[in-house]
C-alpha cells in the first residue's frame, strides 16, 4: 500500500489530532538526546526558582517582591513535571540533581549575581526566559509529536506560563530599565549571550561556542541576603502601632471597620513570603515536593498581600498614604532563626488560625460587614490556610516526628524571638504612630457616615500580639 494514499475513516483526525499521518512518520529524537534536552529545560526552571526566592526578600519593590513570589511558584511546579517526564524514560537514576552543563550552570550563576535589580530584569526577561520559550518551542519541532507527545504536551503547558513570565518582564523593564541603565549593563547581558552559546543554546541543540569559561561578577555576589527591604511607599517599616488582631477580635466593634483590619492584615503578609523565601533559599536536602508545597504556600501568601491591596482599591483608600506595613516580623524571623526554626514559628502561629477565632471567624466579619469582596477575600484565605495547615503537617510535623512537640517547639521558636517594640522607639526607627484614626475617618467620609469616637479612638498598639498569638495556639 501506498503509505501516502493512506487515509482516516471518513476523513476523521488522525491519530487523535496529534499529527498527521506525515508528520508522525517522520524521524525525531531518541530517547537518550530527549532525556538530555529535558533535563536541559529542568535545570533551567530549577535555577530560575532559586533565583526568585533568593532575590526575593532583598528586593524593595512591592510589585516585583510579588512577580518573584508568583514566578518562582511557576517554576516550581514546571521543574515537577519535567522530573516526573524523565523518571518515565527509562532513566533509573535521573541524575536531575547533576549539573547538565557547566556553561549553562555559570550562566545561572551569573544571573543570581545580577549587581542591580534593572541588570536582574534584564537577564531573567531577555535572557534566560525568552531562551527557555525557544527551547520549549524547539522541542514539539525536533522530537515525533507522537512518540514523544508526553514531552511535547509538558511544553504546550509550559509555555503558556513562560509566555506569561516574559510579558509581564516586558513591561516591568520598559518601566524601570533607562536606556543609560541598560546600556550601563550591555557588557554583563553580552556575557550572558556568549554563556548560552558556549552552552550551545539552553537545549543544547546547537553546536557550543569555543573558549573558556569566564566569570564577570565574582562568586561572593551570590551570597543570600536575608534582610528585607521596602520601597518608598513603605516609609515606617519598623512602625507596631496598630494591633489589628485586638480591634478584629473586639465584639463590641461593628463588622463593617474590621474589614479595613482585615484587608490591612492581608497586606501585611508581605512579610511571610519574604521569611519563607529565606527557609527555601537555607534549605537543603529535601525532595522536590517540599519545594513545590513551599513555594506553592509562599505565592499563596503573596496573593494574600495582593488582595488586601485590591480591598482598599476597591473601599477607594490609598493604603500607601493612610496605613504602615512593617517588616518587623520577616527581619526578626530571618535574621534570627535557623530555617527550621522560622518554620516552626509559621507552623505555630498558623495553628492559631484554625480555631472558631481564626479563618472561619473572619469569614463570617466579611459576610457580616455586606461587603461581598471582603467575604471572598476571606472565604479563599480560610481555604487557602487549610492547605497551609497540611503542607505543615507534611513537611514540619513529620520531620519533628510528634504533632505536640512540633508546637511546643514553635512556641520555644518563637519564644526566642526579639522583636522590640520598645527599642525602635528608643533608637529613632519609628514613633509608631497609630495610623489607624485617619484611615477609619477616611472610610467613614466616603460612605458618608460619622465617625463613632470609641472605635475613631481604638489605640491598642502591637505589642500584645505575640502573647495572643501563643495563647490561641495553645488551645488549637
Amino acid at each position: 500500500m501506498n503509505p501516502n494514499a493512506y487515509t482516516p475513516y471518513r476523513n476523521l483526525p488522525p491519530l487523535a489530532g496529534i499529527a498527521t499521518f506525515e508528520e508522525a512518520r517522520q524521524p525525531g529524537l531518541s530517547v537518550e538526546d530527549c532525556v538530555a534536552r529535558l533535563k536541559r529545560h529542568h535545570w533551567a526552571f530549577r535555577r530560575l526558582h532559586g533565583l526568585f526566592i533568593h532575590r526575593l526578600a532583598a528586593e524593595p519593590i512591592y510589585e516585583l517582591k510579588m512577580a518573584f513570589s508568583l514566578h518562582a511558584h511557576y517554576c516550581a511546579e514546571h521543574a515537577a513535571a519535567w522530573r516526573n517526564r524523565v523518571g518515565e524514560m527509562r532513566e533509573p537514576p535521573l541524575g536531575l540533581d547533576a549539573v547538565p552543563d557547566a556553561a549553562l550552570d555559570l550562566f545561572f550563576d551569573e544571573l543570581l549575581a545580577s549587581p542591580t535589580t534593572e541588570a536582574l530584569l534584564l537577564g531573567v526577561y531577555e535572557h534566560a526566559l525568552p531562551a527557555l520559550a525557544g527551547a520549549l518551542r524547539a522541542h514539539p519541532l525536533a522530537t515525533n509529536r507522537l512518540v514523544d507527545h508526553p514531552s511535547v504536551r509538558i511544553c504546550r503547558f509550559a509555555l503558556l506560563e513562560v509566555d506569561d513570565m516574559i510579558a509581564y518582564g516586558r513591561q516591568a523593564i520598559t518601566q524601570l530599565v533607562s536606556a543609560a541603565q541598560r546600556e550601563q549593563h550591555q557588557p554583563w547581558t553580552q556575557h550572558l549571550t556568549h554563556l548560552l552559546a558556549q552552552a550551545g543554546g539552553l537545549a543544547g541543540e546547537a553546536e557550543p561556542a569555543p573558549g573558556p569559561l569566564l566569570r564577570f561578577t565574582p562568586p561572593a555576589a551570590q551570597t543570600y541576603d536575608p534582610v528585607p527591604q521596602r520601597d518608598e511607599r513603605f516609609p515606617d517599616p519598623y512602625n507596631m502601632g496598630v494591633h489589628a488582631e485586638a480591634f478584629l477580635y473586639d465584639e463590641s466593634f461593628p463588622p463593617g471597620p474590621k474589614t479595613l483590619m482585615m484587608f490591612y492584615k492581608r497586606l501585611r503578609e508581605i512579610d511571610v513570603p519574604e521569611m519563607m523565601a529565606s527557609i527555601l533559599a537555607e534549605t537543603t536536602g529535601k525532595p522536590w515536593d517540599y519545594t513545590v508545597d513551599m513555594t506553592r504556600q509562599l505565592w499563596d501568601e503573596a496573593r494574600h498581600a495582593l488582595m488586601g491591596e485590591v480591598g482598599f482599591v476597591q473601599a477607594g483608600l490609598d493604603w500607601r498614604q493612610l496605613v504602615r506595613v512593617n517588616f518587623t516580623w520577616s527581619l526578626a524571623l530571618n535574621t534570627q532563626l535557623t530555617p527550621l526554626e522560622r518554620h516552626a514559628v509559621l507552623y505555630f502561629i498558623e495553628q492559631g488560625l484554625m480555631p472558631k477565632t481564626g479563618k472561619r471567624f473572619e469569614w463570617e466579619v466579611g459576610l457580616a460587614s455586606g461587603d461581598p469582596f471582603a467575604a471572598l477575600v476571606q472565604d479563599y484565605d480560610w481555604a487557602d490556610e487549610v492547605l497551609h495547615a497540611r503542607i505543615g503537617r507534611d513537611w514540619y510535623v513529620k520531620q519533628i516526628g510528634d504533632p505536640r512537640e512540633a508546637t511546643a517547639f514553635g512556641d520555644r521558636c518563637w519564644s526566642k524571638v526579639l522583636i522590640d517594640w520598645e527599642s525602635y522607639r528608643r533608637e529613632g526607627k519609628t514613633q509608631h504612630h497609630n495610623w489607624w484614626p485617619e484611615l477609619y475617618r477616611t472610610w467613614c467620609r466616603q460612605r458618608g457616615e460619622t465617625p463613632d469616637p470609641r472605635i475613631e479612638s481604638f489605640a491598642t498598639s502591637y505589642q500584645a500580639v505575640r502573647a495572643d498569638l501563643r495563647e490561641i495556639s495553645a488551645s488549637a
